[in-house]
């Protein structure tokens, strides 16, 4: 059973560890798969008909090391690389694909609940020398949530990785359309993405935010939407039928922004740059706001 964090406005589902998806891309440590507000749907899911829920991506799941594994390079075929909150992955060839379903042999996860607030750790086993311990609190507000990690290298390599939040959303399931508006605080710079995926060209493209002419249809994506330099990391989608306005606010600079969605789906992307030298550790955070704008 999910644990349930709720007040007045908030309803907040967070899967355990071992419980629900236990495949080998997303973080296990604080699956969130439901958010409302004021009992209105903000979470959705991967696929539009919710098919094979417990192995693709719903709510606000994250990831580490979405590109590069840590120390993928490092491990030979048939041998066991780490995925960050997930545990030890098989490897199988010789590129390493985050969509690809790997063989796990899961971390050690532990789960504390206090009244507004899911407290999970999980601990890895050394690997080739890599080794970590990752801390998640995630604390329900009045008007939105905070996720809060704490990653230590426990081993005797440098951790190299970077971690985002896919941020499966749509808000009262109002398909990606004419109701919606994405800002960022930041200069948009298409000429750097690294990808653009706009086959109906139905994604408009602004200064500042994205707007859309019609009602999507077939999958969008872009990368790289700040052109790698460092900005504020800060998103933030309104929804002009239902008045609801989510943002998420990180507390680090990021230099890594996406956007990927279909019809019914939604998901801005921070990514924050990780480099933590043996026996160190950092720390960062994800805060969530939503709002009715007509109150």
């Amino acid at each position: 059973m999910p644990h349930i964090l709720k007040n007045e406005n908030i309803e907040l589902h967070i899967d355990s560890p071992l419980e629900g998806y236990k495949t080998s891309r997303f973080d296990w440590t604080g699956k969130i798969t439901t958010l409302k507000f004021q009992n209105t749907q903000i979470s959705c899911f991967e696929n539009p008909n919710g098919e094979n829920e417990d192995q693709l991506g719903k709510g606000f799941y994250n990831e580490f090391g979405i590109d590069h594994a840590l120390g993928y390079e490092d491990t030979e075929i048939g041998g066991w690389f780490h995925k960050i909150g997930v545990g030890l992955l098989k490897k199988i060839n010789h590129k390493y694909k985050c969509t690809k379903v790997y063989e796990v042999k899961p971390a050690q996860f532990t789960l504390t609940r206090e009244d507004h607030k899911v407290l999970i750790r999980c601990q890895s086993e050394i690997s080739n020398g890599y080794a970590y311990i990752l801390d998640k609190h995630i604390e329900l507000q009045d008007n939105g949530f905070t996720i809060t990690y704490n990653l230590e290298n426990t081993g005797e390599k440098v951790i190299i990785t970077d971690e985002y939040v896919h941020n499966f959303m749509s808000i009262n399931n109002d398909a990606i359309g004419p109701n919606y508006e994405l800002n960022f605080p930041f200069n948009i710079k298409p000429d750097l993405f690294e990808e653009t995926v706009n086959p109906e060209q139905k994604v408009l493209i602004g200064e500042k935010g994205l707007k859309f002419k019609n009602t999507i249809e077939k999958e969008y994506f872009f990368s790289n939407l700040s052109g790698n330099n460092y900005e504020n990391a800060r998103w933030e989608l309104k929804n002009s039928k239902s008045t609801i306005t989510i943002s998420e606010t990180g507390s680090f600079k990021t230099n890594k922004v996406n956007i990927w969605g279909q019809k019914h789906v939604i998901s801005p992307e921070l990514f924050v740059a990780i480099n933590i030298n043996p026996g160190k550790s950092t720390k960062w955070s994800r805060h969530y706001k939503i709002a009715n704008t007509t109150l």
